[in-house]
């Protein structure tokens, strides 16, 4: 807990509390925001990979990353807050709906790219120790997310090309 300490004496305990309340805050605000973000943003055609590159790099997540063995231990927070949308509940198979998760799948990305970096501000009032460890937080809670919702979004492409519109 040294590392924690400032030079003047700040108490380990506060610079802990500081990043707990860092984390609380800004996953709430911009969990918040990105509730906001219209439908018509995150359907926004991205530059969709073939197929064939769709099941390279699900190949990639599948082999290398072993993804499907750690997945399911990825909590589903879309709907903490108000007016957000469980994943698990959007599980139907037609057209609409695959579309509406592969939009949820983006903005649960953008959640988490956005928060990732809050460990930058920590800079402003930690140790280099206390920098590091919000860092490798940063990273643990929000890399693993990145990764399934990418994965998921290219399963869900691959799926919306073989499902029939209706």
């Amino acid at each position: 807990l040294r590392a924690l300490e400032r030079p003047h004496g700040e108490h380990p305990l506060m610079a802990a509390l500081s990043s707990a309340c860092l984390w609380l805050v800004g996953a709430v605000v911009v969990g918040a925001l990105a509730n906001q973000l219209p439908l018509a943003w995150l359907n926004a055609p991205l530059g969709v990979a073939s197929p064939e590159k769709a099941t390279r790099w699900l190949a990639i997540y599948e082999q290398r990353l072993v993804i499907r063995s750690w997945k399911r231990w990825i909590p589903d927070a879309g709907h903490a807050l108000p007016g957000g949308i469980r994943k698990a509940s959007l599980a139907r198979r037609d057209p609409a709906a695959l579309q509406r998760l592969v939009a949820e799948t983006r903005r649960a990305e953008w959640v988490h790219g956005l928060l990732w970096p809050l460990w930058l501000l920590t800079l402003l009032w930690l140790p280099a120790g206390g920098v590091l460890i919000n860092l490798l937080f940063a990273t643990v809670f929000n890399l693993p997310c990145l990764l399934l919702q990418r994965y998921n979004r290219l399963r869900l492409r691959l799926l919306l090309a073989r499902t029939p519109a209706r």
